[in-house]
């Protein structure tokens, strides 16, 4: 391998993948160009504020100081060694991959590709895009892979709110499949990560961004079916966890919960799964029923609620249930996929009043139904019926929620009180 300098690197997408990405290789020194298509997004860029959670307005200025540049423009990606593609990867109806921002992001790297240049695709995808779509793309323009440019795959790890893992001190995995493009991807890497690791292909770097999170759909789908199991039996599972965590191997504590929400979790297994399927013409039963484990939780979450309120007399139409938490995990504003809107999409059908209260969230609609929120979090418990504790947002008091008399379902399992009841 030739020497070779990153000194200016492309990351089309400037969401909660490509603006960290983009952060660390502007504190590592290195020239940023964002692309988006998003005009509001570059616009907000370019005025200091910050779209995401994990990078501060603080942040971007300092971003700028280092030359950032967000853009609409393709064309500035020509002068930069490095592209990376760091785009959503949804599902489309139906549980298929959704394959759009990922192919429109390609063809764009194909109109302005130049010779020398290094392009990584970041975003989580079934195994084999890289070799399928990336490469034939680059090629389709008469420069060789491996020769003329270079590809390789690394998995975005980004954990929104996450303050103690973030991109420098998480390992990198990249994969390539051939030598040079490897080389070139673990020089560029190293310059914001601590750990690079390097993957026998790219085939391997995909699978392992899927693994990560399958392993963890799987394992939060045995805990939440036991939940169901344990409340049944009489069973204090929070503290059967509790106790089986003390064991200091073979075992990783996961809880239960409302059910799975984010850009992971409720996805990526569904692109392994069609991929075998797409493949193999098989069913990989693991996922497909974990998916629909975790899938069923709401509808769980809001059976017990209807138990508590029997308790007092009530019925759930009329009742005013206040859901603390609405966003997909604590402590972010994010909200993709969070199972509380199917909580209240299924509470609403019943007739309940449905209200929240959430300090990351300052206004909520489900199916384009405004929800009423409480300012803060005393007024939400002496206004309600029934309380359910979705996501437990740091800044909610244990002292405040102890002292409901309103009987309050914690799908979080982080509070005691005479009125709260686990999941």
């Amino acid at each position: 391998m030739g020497s070779i300098a990153f000194e200016r690197v492309g990351v089309i997408g400037l969401g909660y993948v490509g603006l960290p990405l983009a952060r660390a290789f502007s504190n590592a020194g290195v020239m940023v160009v964002g692309l988006d298509d998003d005009k509001k997004r570059v616009d907000d860029l370019c005025s200091g504020v910050s779209p995401v959670d994990d990078v501060t307005d603080a942040d971007v200025a300092r971003m700028f100081a280092s030359g950032f540049k967000p853009t609409t423009n393709e064309r500035a990606l020509m002068a930069c060694q490095a592209i990376l593609i760091c785009v959503p990867t949804p599902l489309a109806p139906g549980g298929a991959p959704d394959m759009s921002f990922v192919l429109a992001s390609v063809d764009t790297v194909r109109r302005v590709l130049q010779p020398g240049q290094l392009v990584v695709l970041e975003s989580t995808t079934y195994p084999g895009t890289t070799q399928e779509v990336l490469v034939p793309a680059l090629e389709s323009t008469g420069l060789v892979c491996g020769e003329d440019v270079f590809c390789a795959f690394s998995p975005e790890r980004i954990d929104p709110g996450n303050a103690t893992f973030q991109v420098g001190n998480t390992p990198k995995v990249v994969g390539a499949d051939d030598a040079e493009s490897a080389a070139r991807a673990e020089v560029l890497y190293t310059l914001i990560a601590e750990t690079v690791v390097r993957a026998k292909g790219t085939r391997e770097a995909e699978l392992a961004k899927l693994l990560e999170n399958t392993y963890r759909q799987v394992n939060i789908a045995l805990v939440n079916e036991l939940a169901m199991f344990c409340h049944a039996m009489d069973i204090d599972l929070w503290d059967s966890i509790r106790c089986a965590a003390t064991k200091p191997f073979g075992f990783q504590a996961f809880r239960p919960g409302p059910g799975v929400g984010g850009h992971c979790i409720p996805i990526d297994p569904g692109y392994l799964a069609h991929r075998v399927k797409d493949v193999l013409g098989q069913t990989f039963r693991f996922v497909q029923l974990a998916q629909e484990i975790n899938a069923g939780m709401p509808a769980y979450v809001v059976r017990r609620a209807q138990d508590l309120l029997n308790e007092q007399a009530r019925a759930v139409q009329g009742a005013r249930i206040t859901m603390l938490g609405v966003t997909y995990k604590p402590d972010v504003s994010d909200q993709r996929d969070s199972p509380s809107r199917e909580i209240a999409r299924i509470l609403l059908d019943l007739g309940a009043e449905v209200t929240y209260h959430d300090p990351f969230v300052d206004s909520w609609s489900v199916d384009g139904q405004s929800i009423p929120s409480h300012a803060t979090l005393q007024e939400a418990l002496e206004r309600s019926d029934l309380v359910l504790l979705l996501q437990p947002h740091s800044s909610f008091d244990a002292a405040v929620l102890t002292t409901c008399t309103a009987p309050v379902l914690d799908t979080s399992g982080r509070f005691i009180g005479p009125t709260i009841q686990l999941l």
